[in-house]
C-alpha cells in the first residue's frame, strides 16, 4: 500500500524540488519503486527505476533516493520543461499509485498533490 503525503512546494527556475512517496514494507525491501513524468499531451516517461537508477537519456537533474519506506524524487536545476504530472509507481505494476501535478508559473514551477 501507499500513503499519500499532501503538501505543495514551489521553486524558482534553476532551483530544486522534491516529491515524496511512502510505501509498504514489501516495496521498501525490494527497492521496487519507479518515477514517471507525463508532460501535457504525452505518454508517461520513465525517469527512475529501482528507487534510484536513472533511465538512459534522462536529464542529470532527476535523481531518486530512499530512506526505508520513504522514496524521494529530486529535481535540481528546475526548467520550464519540467512542468507536468509526476507519478510514483510500484516497479513492474500496471497502475500508478500517486499523482503529482507541476504547474508552470512565471519564473517558477509549483507542485501540488492530487
Amino acid at each position: 500500500t501507499y500513503d499519500q503525503i499532501p503538501y505543495s512546494v514551489s521553486s524558482a527556475l534553476g532551483g530544486s524540488v522534491t516529491i515524496n512517496c511512502r510505501t509498504s514494507q514489501d516495496v521498501y525491501s525490494n527497492n521496487r519503486l519507479a518515477w514517471y513524468q507525463q508532460r501535457d499531451g504525452e505518454i508517461p516517461k520513465l525517469l527512475i527505476y529501482k528507487a534510484r537508477s536513472c533511465q538512459s537519456g534522462v536529464s542529470d537533474g532527476f535523481s531518486g533516493s530512499q530512506s526505508e519506506t520513504d522514496f524521494t524524487l529530486t529535481i535540481t536545476g528546475v526548467q520550464t520543461e519540467d512542468a507536468g504530472v509526476y507519478y510514483c509507481q510500484q516497479d513492474y505494476s500496471r497502475s500508478f499509485t500517486q499523482r503529482y501535478n507541476f504547474i508552470q508559473k512565471p519564473s517558477s514551477v509549483q507542485k501540488k498533490l492530487f
